[in-house]
């Protein structure tokens, strides 16, 4: 057997090993497998220390991303993708929300702006007492 006949089997026996995990990985990327179950959400945060203290934070508490945008709101969203359920970022210079895993974008109040994700996250109601920052659904 000479070199150009080695690879090629190489070649055929990896593609064999690996084509069966790569379809089952396409399989689990379908769109709309995640329905978003966080209806009835009211909790409490203190703001006035830790990463909501400051302008640009975020944390997820419940399966809520609470955000403090650069000019001090704060925003309240389902934080699992409806896409994939990757848990998504906040992304304090556009006031976006981002999926890592897929790139699906989603605006200040969880409309779909970029796939593949093609459903809202559910958006909360937020009320500032003080320090203490009701999220609500």
């Amino acid at each position: 057997m000479d070199r150009k006949e080695f690879l090629a089997q190489v070649g055929i026996g990896a593609a064999a090993l690996f084509i069966p995990s790569c379809l089952a990985t396409l399989g689990s990327c379908s769109s709309n497998n995640v329905t978003p179950s966080l209806i009835n959400i009211d909790f409490t945060i203190d703001t006035s220390t830790g990463v909501l203290a400051v302008n640009g934070g975020s944390l997820v508490n419940n399966g809520v991303i609470v955000a403090r945008t650069i000019t001090g709101d704060f925003l309240a969203v389902s934080a699992a993708c409806p896409h994939a359920g990757t848990t998504i970022l906040f992304q304090n210079s556009t006031t976006n929300f981002r999926c890592p895993n897929h790139g699906s974008v989603f605006t200040a109040t969880g409309q779909v702006t970029n796939g593949p994700a093609d459903r809202a996250l559910i958006q909360y109601k937020t009320a500032l007492t003080g320090a203490s920052l009701r999220v609500f659904s």
